[in-house]
C-alpha cells in the first residue's frame, strides 16, 4: 500500500490495525482529520478512496484487528465528513452491518459502536438502511456476549430516536420485516420486538393500529411466555391497542377477529382471558362488519363458557348475551347454516354449561330464522335426538323444546315422533331413564292429545313386538300418573259419552292390545267395566307370566292412588256398577294369595257395602261376597247405567267392544307366536352349541339318552306354555 496512492499515511494504517485500542484509536483520529480536510477541499474522490480502503483492506480483513481498525476508521471518516456524510452512506454503511455477523465478539462489539457513532451525525438520512438496521439488530438483541448486547442496546435507542424524528420512516415496508419476526421465541428478540411495537405506536404520524392485524397474533402469543416482563410488555401493548380501537372511527375488525377466535382456545389462561376480552369488545363495537363472523366467534365463546377459570366464564357469558341479542338478517352475510353448525358441534361437548347455550342458539334460530333453520334440519337432527340421551335433565328439557319448536309443523312432528321411536327402539336405556320425562315434556309442549295419537299409530305397526310391549307399557303408565296428561285421563273417562273421548279410546285402544294390561288400564280408565271384564277373561295361561303379574302388581296400587278415586267411589253402588267389581275380582283371581297386591286388591274389594247407596238399587241381605257378586252380576238385565246393556249402549256410541275384542285376541295370539318362535330360536341355539361341543371332543364317548317313560302322567314342567310361571 504506497504512499503516493493514499491519502492516509502508512503509519496510520500500522497504528489502525494494531492490537492495543489507544493506538487504533489514535489512528481514527487522525482519519477523521484528513477526511476532514478532504471534505472542506471537496476532493470527494479522494474521500471515497480513503472509504474503499478502509473497507476492503480492514473491514473484510481476515485479521479480527484490521476489521476492529477499519470499523473506527469509517466511523471516524463519517464524523470527518459530518454534513457531507449522506453522500458516502452507501459505502459506509453496507461493511458496517456485514460485520455485525462476525465470529469475533469484539468485532461486533466494535460494529455497534461504529454505527451509532455514524447514526449521531447523520441522524435522519440513516432512515434508508433502517430495514437492515433492524434487521441486524434484532439478531444482535440475542447475542450470546452480554457486551454486544448491550452495545446493541444503545444502538437501539438511538435509532428509536431517530425514527421518531423522521418523517422519512416507511411503515408499509417496515410491516412485512416486522410480522416475519414476529413468532420468534427467543425472550431477547421478543423484548426487542414489543419495544418496537410501542415505540412506533406513540408516534402520531405512524398508523400501527391499521397494520395491527400483521402482528397482533404474534403479540398474543407472547402472552404465554415464561418471561414474567415479556408478558406484562405484550399485555400492556396490548391494553393500549385495544383503547385505541374503542377510540378508532374504523377498524378492520374481521380480520382480527380470526386471530382472536384461535387465540380463545389456547392452553394459556391469560391468553384465553384476553382474547376473550378482546372478542367482548368486538362485539360491542364491531357491528355489521363482524357477521360474517359470528359463526367463528360462537365456536370460541361457547366453550369459554365451561372455562375453568371464573373470570374467562363470565366475559364469555357477557359475550354470549351481546352476541345474541344482535338482531342479524341472511341477506347481511349472516351464515344460518355455519351458526347452526357451530351449535351442533358444541352439543357434543363435555361441558353441560356450553352444550345448554348450543341448545339457546338452536332455539332462538328457529324463533328468528325458521325456514333458513328447517332447510339444515336434516344435518343437526340425529344430534339433537342422541341428546336426549345427555345425562343433564336440564340439556334434555331443553332439546325437548327445540324438538318442539321444530315439530310445530305436521310433517317434522311426524318425523320427530317416529326419530324419538326409534331411538327407544335402539336404545332401551333411553327409554327407561328418559322415557317419562321426553314424554311428559313433549305433552306439555304440543298437544299432549296429539302426541299420544301420534305415538299410538307408529306402534300399532311396530314389527318388533317386545319393544311395542314395553313401549305400550312406559306410555300407559305416563298416561295413568302424569300430573301433565290429567286432561287427557280426562276425556278418556267420558269415552263412552263424549265423541272426542271415544276417538281418542278408539286411537290408543289398537296400540295398547300390544299389552293386556295396558288394555285393562285403557277400559278402566274409559270406565268400560264389561269390556275390561271380557278383556281378563279372554285371556289363557300363556299370558299369565311374570311380566304380565309386574305390570298387574304396578296396576292395582296405582288403583289405590287419586286418579281412580272416582273408581273407588262407584264401589259406593255395587248394584249399579256390577261389571265393576267382577273386573276388579277377576284381576284378583289372577294374582297370586301371597303376593302384596293381592292382598291390598282384596282388602279393597272386603270394604264394598253389602247394600247400594242409590235409592233405586235394593239393599242387599248379606254380606259382598264373590258368589253372591258372581249371581248378582249373571241374573241381573240391568247393566252398569242401570238403564240398559253395555255392549248395546256401546255400539249406539260408535264403540264396538266386539270388535275391539276380537282385535285384542289377535294381536295377543301374535304375541304368543313370537313368543314360541324366540323359544324355538333359543332352544336350536342351544342344541346346535352342545353339538358343536360334541364334536370338539371326539375322545369323549356319547352317552345314550335316556328314554322317558311314555307310560306316565307327563310332568307338570312339561305342561307350561311359554313364558308360565313355574309353581
Amino acid at each position: 500500500m504506497a504512499d503516493s496512492i493514499s491519502p492516509i499515511p502508512a503509519a496510520v494504517l500500522r497504528n489502525l490495525s494494531d492490537k492495543l485500542y489507544e493506538k487504533r484509536k489514535n489512528a481514527a483520529l487522525e482519519v477523521e482529520g484528513i477526511v476532514k480536510q478532504l471534505a472542506a477541499a471537496g476532493d470527494h474522490d479522494k474521500i471515497t478512496a480513503v472509504i474503499n480502503l478502509l473497507t476492503n483492506e480492514f473491514t473484510y480483513s481476515p485479521q479480527a484487528n484490521h476489521r476492529k481498525g477499519g470499523l473506527i476508521g469509517l466511523a471516524a471518516a463519517t464524523v470527518g465528513l459530518t454534513s457531507e456524510a449522506a453522500q458516502h452512506l452507501e459505502q459506509i454503511v453496507p461493511p458496517v452491518l456485514n460485520s455485525f455477523s462476525d465470529q469475533d465478539s469484539r468485532v461486533r462489539y466494535y460494529a455497534c459502536e461504529a454505527l451509532y457513532n455514524i447514526a449521531k451525525v447523520v441522524r435522519g438520512d440513516f432512515i434508508v438502511f433502517f430495514n437492515q438496521i433492524f434487521d441486524a439488530l434484532c439478531k444482535l438483541s440475542a447475542d450470546s456476549d452480554p457486551n454486544v448486547q448491550s452495545a446493541a442496546h444503545l444502538l437501539d435507542r438511538l435509532v428509536k430516536d431517530i425514527v421518531t424524528e423522521s418523517n422519512e420512516f416507511s411503515i408499509e415496508e417496515f410491516i412485512p420485516l416486522l410480522r416475519e419476526r414476529m413468532n420468534v421465541l427467543n425472550p431477547y428478540v421478543r423484548q426487542f420486538l414489543v419495544g418496537w411495537i410501542t415505540v412506533l405506536d406513540s408516534v402520531p404520524d405512524i398508523d400501527m393500529l391499521g397494520f395491527l392485524p400483521d402482528f397482533l397474533d404474534g403479540l398474543f402469543n407472547m402472552l404465554s411466555d415464561s418471561s414474567h416482563e415479556i408478558r406484562q410488555q405484550a399485555d400492556s401493548a396490548l391494553s393500549e391497542f385495544l383503547q385505541e380501537i374503542k377510540n378508532s372511527p374504523s377498524v378492520d375488525y374481521g380480520r382480527m377477529a380470526e386471530i382472536l377466535v384461535q387465540r380463545a382456545t389456547s392452553v394459556d389462561e391469560f391468553t384465553r382471558l384476553t382474547a376473550i376480552t378482546w372478542i367482548n369488545e368486538f362485539v360491542k363495537l364491531g357491528g355489521d362488519q363482524l357477521v360474517p363472523y359470528y359463526a367463528d366467534i360462537l365456536g370460541a365463546i361457547l366453550p369459554c363458557i365451561s372455562d375453568k377459570e371464573e373470570k374467562i366464564r363470565v366475559v364469555a357469558r357477557e359475550t354470549n348475551e351481546e352476541l345474541r341479542a344482535i338482531q342479524a338478517d341472511p341477506a347481511e352475510g349472516f351464515d344460518v347454516g355455519a351458526i347452526l353448525s357451530i351449535a351442533r358441534r358444541q352439543l357434543s361437548s363435555e361441558w353441560e354449561a356450553t352444550r345448554i347455550e348450543a341448545l339457546h342458539w338452536i332455539s332462538t334460530l328457529l324463533n328468528r330464522h325458521r325456514a333458513e333453520v328447517l332447510l339444515s334440519l336434516n344435518d343437526i337432527f340425529d344430534t339433537l335426538l342422541k341428546a336426549l340421551s345427555d345425562p343433564s335433565d336440564e340439556v334434555v328439557l331443553l332439546v325437548l323444546e327445540v324438538h318442539a319448536c321444530i315439530a310445530k309443523d305436521p310433517l317434522n312432528f311426524r318425523q320427530l315422533v317416529v326419530f324419538l321411536v326409534h331411538n327407544f327402539r335402539i336404545d332401551t336405556t333411553l327409554l327407561e331413564k328418559r322415557g317419562a320425562l321426553i314424554v311428559r315434556r313433549l305433552c306439555v309442549l304440543l298437544d299432549a292429545e296429539r302426541v299420544y295419537r301420534e305415538l299410538s299409530t307408529i306402534l300399532v305397526g311396530e314389527c318388533d313386538l317386545d319393544f311395542a310391549t314395553i313401549m305400550v307399557q312406559a306410555l300407559n303408565l305416563i298416561l295413568l300418573t302424569s300430573s301433565e296428561l290429567s286432561e287427557l285421563r280426562g276425556l278418556l273417562k267420558h269415552s263412552l259419552v263424549n265423541p272426542a273421548g271415544k276417538d281418542l279410546f278408539l286411537s290408543l285402544y289398537s296400540s295398547w292390545c300390544h299389552s293386556p294390561m295396558a288394555i285393562i288400564s285403557l277400559c278402566l280408565l274409559a270406565q268400560a267395566w264389561q269390556h275390561a271384564s271380557s278383556i281378563i277373561q279372554s285371556m289363557v295361561e300363556e299370558d299369565i307370566n311374570v311380566k304380565f303379574l309386574v305390570q298387574l302388581d304396578k296396576l292395582i296400587h296405582l288403583l289405590e292412588t287419586p286418579i281412580f278415586a272416582y273408581l273407588r267411589l262407584q264401589l259406593l253402588e255395587p248394584g249399579r256398577y256390577m261389571w265393576l267389581l267382577k273386573a276388579l275380582y277377576g284381576l284378583l283371581m289372577l294374582l297370586p294369595q301371597q303376593s302384596k297386591a293381592f292382598r291390598v286388591l282384596k282388602t279393597r274389594l272386603k270394604t264394598v257395602p253389602s247394600y247400594s247407596f242409590s235409592s233405586e238399587q235394593s239393599k242387599w241381605t248379606s254380606g259382598n261376597s264373590y258368589s253372591q257378586v258372581h249371581r248378582m252380576i249373571s241374573g241381573s238385565p240391568v247393566s252398569e247405567d242401570g238403564d240398559m246393556d253395555e255392549d248395546l249402549r256401546s255400539v249406539q256410541n260408535g264403540i264396538n267392544f266386539a270388535s275391539r275384542l276380537q282385535q285384542f285376541e289377535q294381536m295377543q295370539q301374535q304375541h304368543r307366536m313370537h313368543s314360541k318362535s324366540q323359544t324355538q330360536s333359543r332352544y336350536n341355539s342351544t342344541s346346535s352349541s352342545k353339538c358343536m361341543q360334541e364334536v370338539q371332543r371326539p375322545e369323549e364317548p356319547r352317552r345314550p339318552s335316556p328314554v322317558p317313560d311314555m307310560s306316565g302322567p307327563p310332568s307338570r314342567s312339561s305342561r307350561r306354555g311359554p313364558g308360565q310361571l313355574q309353581i
